[in-house]
């Protein structure tokens, strides 16, 4: 889809006509061929495949091309279901912006409404500067959306044994319930920390671009704006926050995973205690089913009462003795 705009706001697009002189910002969201083909008539510059930006290579995603700057950056889809990075490119010269994307953006839409409720942004690189801003406004978003969703996570862990000893007192929770619940917690942590990372490599490939335009603006002719020196300060600060909720995440994860090992240890002492139990019952069991003809108690009208006692007293035994240290 092309979408045009003009130093007035957006510009009617004529089928099969072509591109308005007084376009100054051409916006491409996942553009045919043909769509691409108008853009290079219109701007005499060539339009960048989806694999072009893809590139890895700071050479390959920022660049000087005839009359003015190639550049790009994987940008996240912002999607919580499954979000993923995705190429984002632009070409700006001193005439035109035009921006190559691949997903919907809702800094695009942003940026396309302050421009047209007149915001002072008429040029190519001072539309250039409130894309940039909606941007980081956007990526702020979804850091501080998931501060708060690592904070509910933590409350999750750290109050998980809490509830099961509540739960306990009224009835006993199936094991696989409170499996599931720890499955649910790791997964939740795990996706937290993905998105995260495609965060950061949004970041980082902003950081980069700034300084790089902002040095390239008297070479092309464009004029030199504060605002590159202020969206820098506040992709650092976004860097901050985002190393601090990694910390955060990984934190969460070491916690998970010690009260996973904690529930396995349950598991083992109890099991361990029933072992232990066992033991004293059998082996009396097994004196008194030994076949030895002279055996005093073979003869003994209350051998077979004092047997049971016997076994039954070995076997509460050790189960009051742990109850007593605590241990189940």
């Amino acid at each position: 889809m092309l979408s045009l705009h003009g130093p007035e706001g957006p510009v009617a697009l004529r089928p099969g006509g072509p591109i308005a002189r007084d376009t100054v910002w051409l916006d491409l969201n996942d553009p045919t061929p043909e769509e691409a083909a108008a853009v290079e008539a219109a701007t005499g510059l060539r339009v960048p495949s989806r694999a072009a930006l893809s590139e890895v290579e700071t050479s390959s995603r920022l660049r000087r091309v005839k009359g003015g700057l190639s550049l790009s950056t994987p940008m996240i889809t912002f999607e919580q279901s499954a979000s993923q990075l995705k190429p984002l490119g632009f070409l700006l010269t001193k005439d035109h912006l035009v921006t190559i994307r691949f997903h919907d953006l809702r800094a695009i839409e942003a940026s396309a409404k302050r421009v047209a409720d007149g915001d002072g942004s008429t040029t190519p690189s001072e539309i250039f500067l409130v894309v940039l801003e909606e941007l980081v406004d956007s990526l702020a978003d979804a850091l501080e959306d998931m501060g708060s969703e690592l904070d509910t996570l933590s409350t999750r862990i750290f109050d998980f044994d809490v509830r099961g000893a509540e739960r306990r007192r009224l009835e006993s929770p199936p094991p696989r319930r409170r499996d599931l619940a720890l499955r649910r917690i790791l997964r939740g942590i795990s996706n937290r920390g993905k998105v995260l990372g495609k965060i950061r490599s949004s970041l980082l490939g902003l950081e980069r671009i700034i300084p790089f335009v902002a040095a390239a603006c008297d070479s092309l002719g464009l004029p030199e704006d504060a605002r590159f020196e202020t969206i820098k300060r506040d992709i650092e600060s976004l860097d901050e926050f985002e190393t601090r909720l990694a910390e955060n995440v990984q934190f969460l994860l070491d916690a998970a995973l010690g009260l996973i090992t904690i529930e396995q240890n349950n598991v083992f002492r109890v099991l361990t205690v029933v072992s232990v139990v066992g033991v004293p019952p059998t082996l009396i069991a097994s004196i008194y089913g030994m076949n030895f003809k002279h055996m005093p108690e073979l003869d003994w009208a209350l051998g077979y009462p004092y047997a049971l006692g016997l076994i039954l007293i070995s076997a509460v035994a050790p189960i009051v003795y742990f109850r007593m240290r605590g241990w189940f």
